[in-house]
């Protein structure tokens, strides 16, 4: 547990010292936020679906987390190339409780955001139909980061290069946001597109946060934490497993 927690503590602080970091990962979904939320409300609210600004909130806190967690893997690049990787590879403990503490630091970073995310949307009007709920959606956000850092992880140990890193996750990223929900209603998209929301994972986070943020849900509450908690498990398998293969 030591060391899960001191690779835990190093995530935090390098986090806590890149304010550019920190600004840039608050500043860009809230340009989504405002720009979206407020752009097309009228729209939403003419189409007799309530307000959008409500309706987006879920939507791009999943997204904060996504970019922000899956683009963890980085780190692990980072410290293969500069050597820490190896070191700790090395060290007189187990592989497994060295992925999980960087881990579990990237996804506390990711659940972090979405927490700052949330306040700021609160300020700028919207309000959760249950406060108690908000409890719940903590939960799947939880889940969430943490199954996507677990693929990430899994991403950066097979990798080598950051170009390789970044090309693969560019790749992956916008089609699991764009095709999740996130933006629009599923219930009125072509059937193709709501094929790809159905097997795309990201698709149940945000339908279970906005259930318990805004009392709205296409697949339902336990169909998303059944997903979502399979998905989690699948994905923390397969990144130990590839980073068991590194070679010291």
């Amino acid at each position: 547990m030591d060391t899960i927690y001191i690779l835990w503590l190093r995530q935090m602080k390098k986090f806590r010292r890149s304010g550019v970091r920190m600004i840039i990962s608050v500043v860009q979904p809230l340009v989504y936020f405002v720009a979206l939320g407020y752009g097309l409300n009228s729209i939403f609210q003419a189409a007799g679906r309530g307000s959008y600004i409500q309706f987006i909130v879920p939507g791009i806190i999943g997204q904060t987390t996504l970019f922000s967690c899956i683009f963890w893997g980085v780190n692990l690049i980072f410290d293969k190339q500069f050597g820490f990787l190896k070191e700790t590879l090395v060290a007189p403990v187990s592989r497994t409780s060295v992925l999980l503490g960087g881990a579990l630091g990237g996804a506390t970073i990711g659940v972090l955001q979405g927490i700052i995310l949330f306040i700021i949307a609160i300020l700028f009007g919207f309000h959760p139909y249950s406060w108690p709920m908000v409890g719940l959606t903590l939960f799947f956000l939880i889940l969430l980061s943490l199954a996507m850092v677990s693929f990430s992880s899994a991403i950066g140990a097979i990798v080598n290069d950051m170009q390789g890193f970044m090309a693969i996750t560019n790749f992956l990223v916008l089609p699991l946001f764009f095709l999740s929900g996130a933006m629009f209603p599923l219930d009125g998209v072509p059937r193709v597109m709501k094929a790809f929301a159905y097997v795309n994972p990201l698709s149940y986070a945000i339908d279970a946060m906005r259930a318990t943020l805004i009392n709205q849900s296409y697949f339902g509450l336990w169909t998303d934490f059944f997903v979502m908690a399979g998905t989690l498990i699948i994905l923390l398998v397969f990144s130990i497993y590839r980073f068991k293969k590194i070679q010291a």
